[in-house]
């Protein structure tokens, strides 16, 4: 065998015939498949590819495991372990773009087929995709002194990927801040917060914003982002997803060039662009990647240095799916969907911002939603056009509450009616108008579990009489994130957590759970998605009597239990039996109270 230092001697680029002569070499193809690669005809475009990106085209299978088929990622740690470097993935949502791209030009980058993707105070990480090509290393690190260099191998897909998209949203924002002269001085608070003074920023029409815009935009959609945060800064301002319910901050900018991305954003929506100094919200309509129609919630926040936006993303995919995708299990489905068949009373669903109780509501009705039905919504705002419901917006403009929404709807010959949330007494006593006049009720509550949604209907100044009178059943819900099933491994369980989790609840402790590890399918974080745990409570005619009776929080828990209805938290406990979740994750998500 050729041994990997012969190989580092001379600096030279690989080819296709090098790399399947030392896969034959190295027993990893057969000379069947040497010459079928070698003599197959490639087009114009697939002459620019890297070998190992037409090779990987074949589906050739490894000889030294036949159970493997040679993927492009395995033929890169192949090829990574015979030129002695560590095979590196990039995550983009962990990469400083501003100071890798100041590490080289990128000419230099694309002539030399190498990328900087880590930089530190001592070493700057620098990929590449020929590991035998090194005359570039020496006049590198003559410019970079006194940081040394650390040379590791880039699949070609990432090096090409990235090689081309730091460096135009580098250049994009670099070019926006020459676009117009302007000083950069430390100006206070409130000249910040001015109306109108924006001739010292780059135009938000500007060609350099728009590319930023359509670049934030299309790697969220990829990222599967459901929010969008950009946050200014007195010097560089941020932007961050959340993804899977964990924020991760992507990039950071110069503070006008945010304002100018901010202002592009606000045109977009037909938000008003002077005004900086009252919140706003608005809504746009845009394609994903994948080619489907997706909505954002825009909604600015006037803050100390300078307006604030928050873009929800509402992916049509993620907001209306089956029970069984959002952590139904048989028993809870029929449970729900027998609830959901009466003609009138209130079903509540409850938990926090961001539990998913809109998505619950959303699939619930599309499956209500029949041509014999009349289903109505009133949302603030409507988080998604769907073609079966009447839905209104809340107009707080022309003074269109959620109770004159419920008010107007009862006219309309509904038959289920959705509130988008019962925030004070008006709304709640409508909603209950509406439930004793024959029609089914679904909207939500902000509260912790499924008991106290009942006792705080009484704190907005619903009469107990009548809450018991029209309440069905409460869903109380929260997400968790689901351990990547590529990585996860089983390991001890912590009996002290888990005897903490289930505290009051014989459920056995299991002696091994499954715990997040990370790999390249879920960004190294050990989770991919997540599931919804619920704790259904349907109103018994006990706790119909003690709800009239208006008694104690704490009773109407214990009358619960003795019902059999299990908290989120024991829910969650059977998530981590099932290998869905870890027991960190649901420690983190669910009240323990």
């Amino acid at each position: 065998m050729q041994s990997n230092q012969r190989l580092t001697q001379f600096s030279y680029s690989i080819d296709l015939t090098w790399c399947l002569d030392q896969l034959l070499w190295d027993e990893i193809i057969t000379e069947r498949d040497h010459v079928l690669v070698q003599t197959t005809h490639r087009n114009k475009s697939q002459l620019a590819w890297h070998p190992l990106q037409w090779i990987a085209q074949f589906d050739l299978v490894n000889q030294k495991d036949p159970e493997q088929k040679l993927t492009l990622s395995l033929l890169c740690q192949w090829l990574a372990e015979k030129a002695n470097l560590p095979f590196y993935v990039i995550d983009p949502l962990k990469a400083d773009v501003p100071a890798l791209t100041e590490v080289m030009s990128q000419e230099f980058a694309i002539r030399n087929h190498i990328l900087a993707v880590e930089v530190n105070d001592a070493e700057v990480l620098i990929g590449t995709d020929q590991p035998f090509l090194t005359d570039w290393v020496g006049y590198l690190e003559n410019g970079l002194k006194p940081k040394k260099i650390q040379r590791v191998f880039l699949s070609p897909e990432q090096l090409q990927r990235y090689l081309s998209e730091y460096y135009q949203v580098s250049r994009a924002v670099h070019s926006s801040q020459k676009s117009q002269n302007y000083e950069r001085d430390g100006r206070g608070v409130e000249a910040l917060l001015q109306l109108g003074d924006i001739s010292q920023n780059p135009d938000a029409n500007d060609q350099h914003i728009v590319k930023l815009v359509d670049w934030i935009l299309q790697f969220a959609f990829e990222q599967g982002a459901s929010d969008i945060h950009l946050e200014p800064r007195r010097e560089h301002s941020k932007v961050r997803f959340r993804i899977d319910g964990i924020l991760h901050t992507i990039y950071k900018m110069p503070s006008n060039t945010l304002g100018a991305v901010i202002a592009r954003i606000k045109i977009l929506g037909r938000m008003n662009v002077a005004e900086k100094r009252k919140p706003q919200d608005g809504r746009l309509k845009t394609r994903t990647p994948r080619g489907l129609e997706t909505e954002l919630r825009l909604a600015t926040l006037p803050t100390a240095f300078g307006e604030k936006m928050v873009m929800r993303i509402f992916d049509p995919e993620v907001l209306v799916r089956n029970f069984e995708q959002l952590g139904f299990d048989q028993k809870l489905l029929n449970q729900w969907q027998a609830l959901t068949q009466h003609s009138h009373g209130i079903i509540l669903v409850t938990g926090p911002t961001g539990s998913g109780k809109t998505t619950t509501l959303y699939s619930t009705l599309k499956q209500l939603a029949t041509e014999e039905v009349n289903v109505c919504t009133i949302e603030d705002p409507i988080e998604m056009i769907e073609g079966s419901f009447n839905q209104m917006q809340v107009n707080h403009g022309i003074e269109l509450g959620f109770a004159d929404g419920i008010r107007a709807l009862m006219r309309q010959d509904p038959d289920i009616i959705m509130v988008g949330e019962v925030r004070d007494q008006d709304t709640a006593d409508m909603a209950i108008q509406a439930a004793l006049t024959g029609h089914l009720v679904l909207s939500t509550l902000h509260t912790n579990d499924a008991p106290s949604s009942l006792t705080r209907l009484h704190d907005l100044g619903v009469q107990p009489f009548l809450s018991s009178a029209t309440l069905l059943g409460v869903l109380a819900q929260r997400l968790v994130r689901k351990l990547c099933p590529q990585c996860k491994q089983n390991a001890p369980i912590n009996e002290q957590q888990w005897m903490h989790l289930t505290t009051d609840y014989t459920v056995d402790v299991p002696q091994t759970a499954y715990v997040p590890v990370g790999c390249e399918a879920c960004r190294y974080t050990g989770y991919k998605g997540r599931i919804g745990i619920y704790e259904f409570m349907p109103i018994s005619l006990q706790l119909k009597q003690m709800i009239s009776e208006n008694v104690s929080l704490n009773a109407l828990r214990f009358q619960s239990k003795k019902e059999g209805i299990e908290p989120l938290r024991i829910a969650g406990a059977r998530k981590i039996m099932a290998g869905i979740t870890s027991l960190e994750e649901v420690l983190r998500v669910v009240p323990l109270s």
